[in-house]
C-alpha cells in the first residue's frame, strides 16, 4: 500500500469520528490570470473576506496582494499593495471591512480597505526600545582578514511576522523573527503594552503568527511557537495560560473559527484542534523527505492534497480550509468541508 495512504488511514483510526475525511481536497481550484504562469514568490499569508474572496500575498511589486473569487478565478490585484506582507488578517467591523498586517521588509503595521487604500500605518518607532533587539556585530571578514561592519550594526530592530485584531479593535502584533514579543495597540494605533519574549514564563522561540481566540470569554491569544513545536495560550493582558498542543511539525500559522483552531505546520501538515487542544483532523500530511519545510519544491512535483510548507491558513464562512505555502512559485490549497 502507498505509504501516504497508509499514514492517512492510521491517523484516521486514531482520530475517531471526526477525521480528515470531513474535508475534501479540491485540486487545481485556483485559476491564475492570463499571462501569469505562477502566482509568485510566496512568503506571506491568505485571508478570506465576507464575500468569500481569497486574498493572497506574494513578494511581487506588481501583484503583492492578489484576489481570487470563491470559485478560484482571479479577480484583481490590489493597487499599491505591499509586496512584503508576511502575515495579515481580514476583519469586518462596524465601519467596514479591512485588511491588517505587518510588513516584513518595511517593518510597519498597516490597515487597508479591501480595495487597497491605506487607512492607518504604525511605524516600528511606536514600539519602545526596551522590547527591540539589537543588530549584532558582524563576524564577516574581507580578503585581508578584516571584519566588515554589518549594516545598522548595533541599532535596534524588529521583525514583525503576524497579527490579529480583537473584537474591541485592539491590534496584537508578534515580533516573530526577532524578540518573540507581542505588541498591543488600540484601534487608533496607540501603543499600549508588550509581553512575551524568550524568557520565563513564556520562553518563546520564533513566535511566528498569532490569532485572537474568540472561543473563550474573555478572548485569548493563541500563538504558534514554531521552534518549540507548540501552540500556546496567553491572555490579552499578557499572562501565560498554558500549552494548547505540543509535538507539532513546527506550527507557523493559525486561524480560529467556531469550535476549531486551524494550524499550519511548516514541516508538512495542517491540523484542526478543538477547544481543549485535541486533534480533530489532520490534512495534507506529507512525510516525503526533502519536500517539506522549504520553498523550493517545483510545480512538477506537487501532489494534490499534500502540503509542503504551510505558511498561512484560513477558513471561509462554510468551513472550507485554505492553505498558502512558503513556496517560491506560489501555491494555495483548498479543502472543502463536507
Amino acid at each position: 500500500m502507498n505509504k501516504h495512504i497508509l499514514a492517512a488511514l492510521t491517523l484516521t483510526a486514531l482520530l475517531g469520528h471526526a477525521v480528515a475525511a470531513d474535508w475534501k481536497v479540491t485540486a487545481d481550484w485556483l485559476k491564475l490570470p492570463e499571462g501569469r504562469p505562477q502566482m509568485g514568490n510566496q512568503h506571506g499569508d491568505i485571508a478570506i473576506s465576507s464575500k468569500g474572496e481569497a486574498y493572497v500575498s506574494v513578494m511581487d511589486p506588481k501583484a503583492g496582494v492578489q484576489v481570487y473569487g470563491p470559485d478560484g478565478k482571479w479577480l484583481r490585484n490590489l493597487p499599491d499593495a505591499p509586496d512584503d506582507f508576511h502575515g495579515f488578517v481580514i476583519k469586518k467591523q462596524a465601519d467596514g471591512e479591512f485588511l491588517y498586517g505587518p510588513r516584513l521588509g518595511a517593518q510597519t503595521i498597516v490597515k487597508l480597505t479591501l480595495d487597497g487604500k491605506k487607512v492607518l500605518e504604525i511605524p516600528a518607532s511606536a514600539i519602545p526600545e526596551e522590547f527591540k533587539a539589537k543588530v549584532p556585530k558582524s563576524t564577516k571578514k574581507n580578503d585581508k582578514g578584516e571584519i566588515v561592519p554589518a549594516p545598522n550594526e548595533g541599532k535596534s530592530r524588529v521583525a514583525l511576522t503576524g497579527m490579529d485584531v480583537a473584537p474591541n479593535g485592539d491590534w496584537f502584533v508578534t515580533d516573530g523573527y526577532s524578540t518573540s514579543y507581542i505588541h498591543r495597540f488600540d484601534k487608533s494605533g496607540k501603543y499600549l503594552k508588550s509581553f512575551g519574549g524568550k524568557k520565563a514564563p513564556y520562553e518563546f522561540s520564533t513566535l511566528h503568527k498569532i490569532a485572537v481566540d474568540t472561543r473563550f470569554s474573555p478572548v485569548r491569544i493563541i500563538c504558534c511557537d514554531r521552534e518549540k513545536l507548540r501552540v500556546v495560550h496567553v491572555s490579552i493582558d499578557g499572562d501565560f495560560l498554558g500549552v494548547v498542543a505540543s509535538d507539532l511539525l513546527a506550527p507557523a500559522a493559525i486561524a480560529v473559527q467556531g469550535d476549531y483552531a486551524l494550524v499550519g505546520e511548516i514541516r508538512g501538515a495542517v491540523s484542526v484542534l478543538d477547544k481543549e487542544g485535541k486533534l480533530v483532523a489532520r490534512l495534507g500530511l506529507n512525510d516525503t523527505k526533502g519536500e517539506t519545510g522549504n520553498n523550493s519544491l517545483e510545480p512538477a512535483k506537487w501532489r494534490p492534497g499534500f502540503v509542503t510548507a504551510p505558511h498561512g491558513v484560513a477558513f471561509n464562512a462554510a468551513g472550507d480550509i485554505f492553505v498558502s505555502e512558503y513556496n517560491r512559485f506560489g501555491r494555495v490549497h483548498r479543502f472543502n468541508k463536507l
